[in-house]
C-alpha cells in the first residue's frame, strides 16, 4: 500500500514537471498587418525555424490554422474587438462563432487559447469594457457545449490597466475598472483555471524615462543594478520582473493572489523614428535573447514575488509589419523582414548559447541616447496623391495658422506642388501639435527626416528634441 502511494506520488510529480516544462516554452505573435508578407505555410516554416512552441494570431484565419495542422505547435486565436458587445448578450452568436472558427480546426490544429478581444481596457470605450467578461463567459459556455475542454479563455491586457505600478508592492488596478471589470474577470479566470494574459514591454517605460531607468536594467542585461521594494524587501534585478510583480500585487489586492500569468506579448523594437530612443537591432536582439533565456530556464526562475513559477509567453512579433499605424517602432518589432530574412539570430527554445550568438556580431547601436537636433516631417515617397491631398487638408484645418505660408503669394507657396505643400503642412502641424500627441504619420503618408527641406526664403518648422 505504502509503495503504491509512493509510486502514485512520483507519477504525479513527474506529470507536474512535464507540464511545467511544456508551459515554459516560448511562442511567437504572428501579426498580419503588412504588405507582401509570406504565405501562411511559408510563415509556419519560419516559426518552426526559430523553434517557437506556440503561435498567437489576432483573428481565427482558417488558412493560418490549416498551416499548423498536425505540427504540435500550440495556437492561440482571438475573437475580434468589434463583436464583443454582440456576443456578450447573445449565446447563439457565441455558439456560431465557435462552431465556425474553432470546431473545423480543433481536431487537427492544437488550439489551446482563445482570447476575447485585444487590449480592450486600453481603448476608451466603457460599453465594451462592461461587456468583456460576459463575452468571455459566453465563449467558454459555447466551447463546453461543443465538448471542447482543452481551450483556456482569456483576454490580453496592457500594463495601463494599472493605476499604480511602483513600487511593485503598490500595484493597483485603475479605479475605473477595478471593481466593475477586473474583479469579475479575476473571478472568471480563477474559476476556470485560466491565465491573466499580460502584454509587458520594458521598452516603453524605459524610453519615456531613460534618465532614471537604466538601459541594461530594461534589457535584462544588468549585472550589478538592484532595486529593493521598501514594503516587501523583494530585490529586483530587471524591469520586467518589476512590471510582472506589480500586476501580481494588484491581483492580490482584489483577493486573487494565485492566478497564473501568461505573457501575451513582450519584445523590443528593432527600429523606429528619429525621435524614438533605443529602437535598434542590437537592443532588440539583446532583450529577446535575455527574456527567452529567463523564461525557458530550468528550473523556472519566476519573479521575486513568485519564485519558481512558470511564465508561459509569446514574443512579439514574427514580422516587421509595415501597415501598422502609429510611431515607427510599431512597424519594427519583427524577428523577420517581410521577405523572410532574419532581422537577427534568435532561438526561442533558449538552447543557443551566448557564444554561438557572438559568431554573428550585431550592429552597434547608434540611438541609445536621445537625438539632439532638429527633425522635420515630410511627405513619404510614392504617397497616393488623392490621400495626400486629404491629409494636407486635414493638417491645414487644425488651427494655429498651420498652412498660412503656403497660401498664394506667401513665402512657401512655390513650387506649386502637392508634395511640397503637404510636406510643409506636415512639418508645421507636427511642430505645433507634437506635445499634444500629434504624430508624423498621417496614415503612412509622412516620414521623419533630419535633412532640412527648407528652400530659399521658405523655412520649414521643425521639432527640436
Amino acid at each position: 500500500m505504502k509503495t503504491g502511494l509512493v509510486s502514485l506520488f512520483i507519477f504525479f510529480h513527474l506529470l507536474s514537471i512535464s507540464s511545467a516544462e511544456m508551459s515554459s516554452k516560448v511562442g511567437i505573435c504572428y501579426g498580419q498587418l503588412g504588405s507582401n508578407l509570406p504565405s501562411p505555410p511559408e510563415s509556419a516554416k519560419l516559426i518552426k525555424s526559430v523553434k517557437a512552441a506556440r503561435v498567437k494570431i489576432y483573428d481565427a484565419n482558417p488558412d493560418i490554422l490549416k498551416s499548423f495542422k498536425n505540427t504540435g505547435i500550440q495556437v492561440s486565436i482571438m475573437v475580434p474587438n468589434e463583436i464583443i458587445n454582440n456576443i456578450s448578450s447573445n449565446g447563439s452568436l457565441a455558439d456560431q462563432w465557435v462552431r465556425t472558427n474553432v470546431l473545423p480546426h480543433y481536431r487537427y490544429t492544437k488550439i489551446r487559447y482563445l482570447l476575447v478581444g485585444n487590449e480592450i481596457l486600453s481603448i476608451p470605450d466603457n460599453i465594451t469594457w462592461s461587456n468583456l467578461v460576459p463575452a468571455m463567459r459566453k465563449i467558454r459556455s459555447s466551447l463546453k457545449a461543443l465538448g471542447i475542454r482543452k481551450i483556456k479563455v482569456g483576454t490580453p491586457l496592457a500594463m495601463d490597466v494599472l493605476q499604480s505600478s511602483f513600487p511593485p508592492s503598490n500595484g493597483t488596478f485603475r479605479s475605473d475598472i477595478s471593481g466593475s471589470v477586473m474583479k469579475p474577470m479575476l473571478q472568471f479566470l480563477n474559476r476556470t483555471k485560466s491565465f491573466f494574459f499580460l502584454d509587458a514591454y520594458t521598452y516603453f517605460p524605459w524610453s519615456s524615462d531613460p534618465k532614471n531607468i537604466n538601459l541594461d536594467y530594461a534589457l535584462l542585461e544588468s549585472r550589478n543594478i538592484t532595486y529593493t521594494d521598501p514594503v516587501t524587501n523583494l530585490a529586483y534585478t530587471n524591469l520586467f520582473d518589476q512590471m510582472i510583480d506589480a500586476v501580481i500585487f494588484a491581483m492580490k489586492r482584489l483577493g486573487y493572489p494565485n492566478i497564473r500569468i501568461f505573457i501575451g506579448e513582450t519584445g523590443w523594437p528593432n527600429g523606429g523614428d528619429f525621435d524614438q530612443i533605443g529602437a535598434n537591432i542590437y537592443n532588440a536582439a539583446t532583450y529577446n535573447r535575455n527574456i527567452v533565456k529567463k523564461l525557458t530556464s530550468k528550473p523556472s526562475i519566476g519573479t521575486p514575488a513568485r519564485p519558481g513559477w512558470v511564465l508561459p509567453s509569446f514574443v512579439f512579433s514574427l514580422f516587421n509589419e509595415n501597415q501598422k499605424p502609429g510611431p515607427g517602432t510599431e512597424r519594427h518589432f519583427g524577428l523577420f523582414y517581410p521577405n523572410g530574412s532574419k532581422v537577427y539570430e534568435i532561438d526561442l527554445s533558449g538552447e543557443t548559447s551566448e557564444e554561438e550568438y557572438k559568431k554573428k556580431p550585431l550592429p552597434k547601436p547608434t540611438n541609445n541616447e536621445l537625438y539632439k537636433g532638429k527633425i522635420w516631417c515630410v511627405a513619404a515617397k510614392g504617397a497616393n496623391r488623392s490621400e495626400l491631398a486629404s491629409a494636407l487638408s486635414y493638417a491645414c484645418t487644425q488651427g494655429n495658422k498651420t498652412c498660412d505660408p503656403i497660401q498664394p503669394g506667401k513665402a512657401c507657396s512655390k513650387p506649386d506642388s502637392l508634395v511640397w505643400h503637404a510636406s510643409y503642412a506636415f512639418s508645421s502641424y507636427w511642430a505645433q501639435f507634437k506635445r499634444l500627441g500629434g504624430t508624423c504619420y498621417f496614415n503612412k503618408l509622412a516620414t521623419q527626416t533630419i535633412k532640412d527641406p527648407s528652400y530659399g526664403s521658405c523655412k520649414f518648422p521643425s521639432v527640436t528634441l
